[in-house]
C-alpha cells in the first residue's frame, strides 16, 4: 500500500474507533438523544438516524474489521484504492483495483466478515484516476455532502457518499421516495458527476425488518 493509502486507511481507522465512544456518550445522555456523525457533529448540527444505535455499532464493527483484513493482506497495496461503507449490513466497495481477481478478492472479505447481509461490488479495475481525479472526486463528494446538510427536505445524516472517477454512489435509508429524489437531484446537477448510482432503501423496506427467530419444536 502506498504511504498515501495507508495512512488514509490508518485515518479512517481511526475514526471508526472513536465513534462507539460517541454512540455511548449519547447514550448517557438517555435514550432519546440524539446521534452526532462526522460534519454534522463539526457542524453543530444534531440529527437522528433511521438506524438504531444497535445497528451504528455493528456496522461499525464490520467497517473495521474489513479494513483490518485489507491492511493485512499479504497484497496489501493493491487496495489502498478501495472505499468501503457499511449501512445495516450493507457493505458498498467503490474504487479501484488493478486485476479482476482483486475486486473477487476484496468480495470474498466482505462477505466473510460476520454480520454482513450483502456486498454491493462497485470496485472499478484499472486505476485510471491520478492526483487530479482524486481531487475533484473529493471535491464532488464534500459539495453533495454540503448540499444534503443544508436542505431541509432531507434527513442528511441517513445517506453516505462515495464519488470515483466522477461516478456518485450513494447508500442509505430515504424518509420517502421524494427526499431520495432530492438527494439524487442534488448529485445529478454538481458539475463533473458524470452518474449517480442509487443504493438507498426507503425507510419500511421489508429487508430492514427484524427477522423472525425460528424457535425449537417440542
Amino acid at each position: 500500500m502506498t504511504e498515501t493509502g495507508r495512512a488514509r486507511r490508518i485515518r479512517h481507522t481511526l475514526a471508526l474507533l472513536a465513534l462507539p465512544l460517541l454512540l455511548a456518550g449519547t447514550s448517557l445522555l438517555g435514550g432519546c438523544a440524539p446521534v452526532v456523525f462526522g460534519g454534522a457533529a463539526a457542524g453543530g448540527v444534531a440529527v437522528a438516524q433511521e438506524r438504531t444505535v444497535g445497528d451504528a455499532f455493528d456496522d461499525t464493527r464490520i467497517k473495521l474489521e474489513l479494513n483490518g483484513k485489507l491492511l493485512e493482506s499479504p497484497r496489501e497495496g493493491v487496495f489502498s484504492g478501495v472505499e468501503i461503507e457499511v449501512v445495516e449490513g450493507r457493505v458498498l466497495l467503490a474504487g479501484s483495483v488493478p486485476l479482476p481477481e482483486d475486486r473477487i478478492e476484496v468480495a470474498r472479505m466482505a462477505w466473510t466478515t460476520p454480520g454482513v447481509k450483502n456486498v454491493i461490488n462497485e470496485i472499478q479495475v484499472g486505476d485510471s484516476s491520478g492526483i487530479v481525479d482524486f481531487a475533484k472526486d473529493a471535491w464532488i463528494t464534500a459539495q453533495l455532502r454540503t448540499k444534503l446538510l443544508f436542505d431541509e427536505n432531507v434527513r442528511s445524516i441517513n445517506y453516505t457518499v462515495e464519488t470515483v472517477n466522477g461516478t456518485v454512489y450513494l447508500i442509505g435509508i430515504s424518509r420517502s421516495p421524494e427526499e431520495e429524489a432530492r438527494v439524487t437531484g442534488h448529485a445529478s446537477r454538481i458539475a463533473g458527476v458524470q452518474k449517480v448510482v442509487s443504493y438507498v432503501v426507503p425507510v419500511d423496506d421489508p429487508s430492514r425488518q427484524p427477522q423472525p427467530v425460528a424457535r425449537p419444536q417440542g
